[in-house]
């Protein structure tokens, strides 16, 4: 009798771990559309290839928009639950008086991440661009206004003293600089870096690191949808801090190992030399918050291009409730 009641008792006990296997904690699927993809948005990759979202309940589900007013399209459709793109695109929904408008809920990164590409080496001055094309991207976006905020700043007016060409769409930038067109284009990493391994450009300045810090890319959601989901919101937030602090703590080739598997057609070495790059010029926010500071800069720099007629109020396009307990 004893051995048949500890058989069944056995028999119980392993149902019971077999059915406690079998159970599998319910993930939340979160659809982010990313303006593009860059080593610029490192820790954004590093919370996705270490598990981080995982450990908050999330899965992520990453699409390419190719563009900031793209991306924002996906998010206004319902196409996309969380865009990463600059502020700048809230900024303008805002303006346009839409009542279920954008809200910025964390901070990504904290300067532009494009770099000045040319066709010839050497020491580099702005007073060089002087009656030439640079490449700029899309009018109205932060990449394209940065660039002519610096002209500005090193005394060379846009489409004054050279011409910007923002005709090219984002995605497309580098190959009609290596087909041909322009003497210069702002490009992002890795691409800017591999225009120059293959001998078609050189990377002569970072414009990041001569703008000054503004919220260059950052995570926005419809307010109905952080109304709704709070806690999706929290949880996003929150691996987004363990990625930027991650990335703050260790070297440019584990960051480099780490985001590998995004980068597929990408060595290692060239990797590990751009998240040097963004490293050295300091482009990724410590947390996700966003400071007011910053985003008057960014206001500034848009008004600066023309494309800011009215100025938002930061409480209204920002939340940083969410990336402040995520900091914690």
């Amino acid at each position: 009798m004893k051995r048949l009641f500890a058989l069944v008792l056995s028999i119980l006990l392993l149902a019971t771990l077999m059915t406690g296997c079998g159970k599998k904690e319910e993930m939340t699927k979160v659809r982010l559309n990313e303006v593009t993809h860059s080593v610029f948005y490192a820790p954004m990759y590093v919370a996705l290839n270490l598990g981080f979202f995982d450990e908050e309940g999330l899965a992520i589900e990453l699409t390419n928009g190719g563009g900031a007013d793209k991306v924002m399209t996906a998010v206004l459709a319902g196409q996309a639950e969380i865009g990463l793109a600059g502020p700048e695109a809230c900024i303008y929904v805002l303006n346009e008086g839409r009542e279920n408008y954008p809200v910025v809920f964390a901070q990504l990164t904290k300067r532009d991440g494009s770099f000045l590409v040319g066709r010839t080496d050497g020491a580099f001055d702005w007073q060089n661009v002087k009656g030439k094309t640079i490449i700029g991207g899309r009018k109205g976006g932060v990449p394209e206004m940065t660039l002519e905020y610096v002209m500005r700043q090193n005394g060379i007016v846009p489409n004054q003293d050279a011409l910007v060409d923002t005709s090219v769409q984002f995605n497309m930038m580098a190959g009609a600089f290596v087909g041909g067109n322009g003497d210069y284009v702002a490009l992002f990493e890795p691409t800017a870096t591999q225009v120059e391994l293959e001998g078609k450009g050189y990377v002569l300045t970072s414009i990041g690191q001569e703008s000054g810090e503004i919220p260059y890319t950052a995570f926005f959601a419809s307010q109905s949808y952080i109304k709704q989901n709070p806690d999706v919101v929290q949880s996003f937030a929150n691996a987004v801090a363990k990625g930027q602090t991650w990335v703050q703590e260790h070297t440019a080739q584990e960051i480099a190992e780490a985001i590998a598997d995004q980068f597929p057609d990408t060595k290692l070495e060239v990797l590990t030399l751009v998240a040097q790059r963004y490293k050295d010029i300091n482009a990724w926010n410590e947390t996700p918050v966003m400071k007011q500071e910053s985003l008057d800069r960014l206001q500034t720099v848009m008004e600066t291009a023309g494309e800011l007629d009215q100025r938002v109020d930061f409480n209204k396009l920002v939340d940083n409730s969410f990336a402040e307990k995520a900091a914690k």
